[in-house]
């Protein structure tokens, strides 16, 4: 059953799909529309020493990506508040590096496993979940499920509602991954209980606007998309897929994709396909979905069980020309490969081993890859074979985070530091 709790004063003005984005921002974990891709685009040609670094600085453990807007980028990390490990959401300057300012989000002990990687390349463990700037407020799911709204620029806090304690909520193992979705003046969140699993907040205040379903949260941030002409958000939860209308939590249609241990990349809206993905044996999936009047249908088209020839452990593919680039691989650490897959069947048109489990993005035709190792590599997205254009390392530590492409600049770190990469000529 669905409960609408204050749809009454909700107003999407000043809100947008995805989140309210000012010009080359990169406000969302999953880029401006959702989907890991970015209109921009970067030379294809690298100076022989490496891009130009427009600054570096230390950063403390944590597996937490960037989120950039309005001279502002934004993260989690891992650092020891008042003797206590804590989550910290970090605001700095986007041009300078600079700390602006530095908000403790509770102690956390987390359940291990962010220790493993390529050699010497350990880091610890640290936050998984990636904050998502709207306008003037920024959103963070903290790994204990405490979802908290913070101005953007100050730093005070908005508004804040917690999971576990408010919405019977039961967290999962190595924590919360997910981050927060902003989507037609709501933020959309799993991790609630029985008829409450999943929640959406009115994006101003905090009130509960719906919550709904009996699911069960995996680590994956949900995916906004337009299936034919209907606007909807895709959760993936332990059972499958669950796509809902973001404004009244009603569900469109299902796709049954068991879990098993962890599920972490987030779905791929390809038209009317959508793939999926998870480690541990499971493998991949790919549904077609339907829609006859007002009843939704998904068919699956395809279906590959273990870890190859296709399984996302946490990196989400990008989609180009009916293409899939990503990192398929399960615990091939440094060594697991970035992809060429058909959306439409499954098939693998090439690989190229060397990146481990890092992420992608697209940047108009171009691949983004950021290796686990820290290299950074410019790939053409072309299903007719691999081919590199340019490379270049980076980072020290280990980086199972996504780079961020805004306004000229890549934005990216590791568990030991951060950098800003200037490719916008100026």
């Amino acid at each position: 059953m669905i409960r609408l709790s204050s749809l009454v004063g909700l107003t999407c003005a000043g809100f947008t799909s995805v989140a309210v984005l000012s010009a080359g921002s990169w406000s969302f974990v999953r880029g401006p529309q959702g989907d890991g891709t970015t209109p921009e685009k970067i030379p294809a040609t690298w100076p022989a020493q490496g891009p130009k670094v427009l600054w570096r600085v230390p950063s403390q453990k944590g597996f937490s990506s960037f989120s950039v807007a309005d001279g502002r980028a934004f993260t989690l990390e891992l650092r020891e508040v008042e003797g206590a490990p804590q989550e910290v959401l970090v605001a700095r300057n986007a041009d300078t590096g600079a700390e602006l300012w530095v908000k403790a989000l509770g102690a956390v002990k987390y359940q291990g496993g962010g220790d493993s990687g390529t050699s010497d390349n350990k880091g610890g463990d640290g936050p998984r979940s990636t904050p998502t700037i709207s306008g003037d407020r920024v959103y963070v799911t903290s790994a204990k499920l405490v979802l908290s709204c913070f101005d953007a620029k100050s730093g005070s806090l908005v508004w804040q509602q917690d999971l576990l304690k408010d919405f019977g909520g039961k967290n999962i193992s190595w924590e919360n991954a997910a981050s927060p979705l902003v989507e037609e003046g709501l933020v959309l969140v799993a991790g609630g209980g029985a008829g409450q699993s999943l929640v959406a907040f009115n994006a101003t205040d905090g009130k509960v606007v719906w919550k709904a379903f009996d699911e069960t949260m995996t680590h994956a941030t949900p995916t906004p998309a337009t299936i034919h002409g209907q606007r909807q958000v895709i959760f993936f939860v332990k059972s499958g897929l669950l796509s809902v209308e973001p404004k009244t939590g009603k569900e469109l249609w299902r796709y049954s994709f068991p879990f098993r241990v962890s599920t972490a990349a987030s779905p791929v809206v390809a038209g009317d396909i959508v793939y999926c993905s998870a480690g541990y044996g499971v493998g991949a999936g790919a549904c077609k979905v339907s829609k006859d009047g007002t009843a939704w249908t998904a068919k699956e088209i395809y279906r590959f069980s273990g870890d190859k020839p296709l399984a996302n452990h946490w990196s989400t593919p990008v989609l180009h020309d009916g293409h899939l680039y990503g990192m398929f691989q399960f615990k091939e650490y440094g060594d697991g490969p970035v992809k060429c897959v058909d959306v439409a069947t499954g098939k693998v048109n090439w690989e190229k081993p060397g990146f481990g489990p890092g992420h992608v993005i697209l940047a108009g035709n171009q691949v983004l890859a950021l290796g686990d190792a820290g290299q950074l590599v410019l790939i053409e997205a072309t299903p007719s074979g691999y081919r590199e254009l340019a490379r270049a390392d980076v980072l020290d530590g280990k980086c199972w985070t996504t780079p961020v492409l805004s306004n000229g600049r890549i934005y990216a770190r590791s568990t030991k530091e951060a950098v800003c990469l200037d490719f916008s000529g100026k």
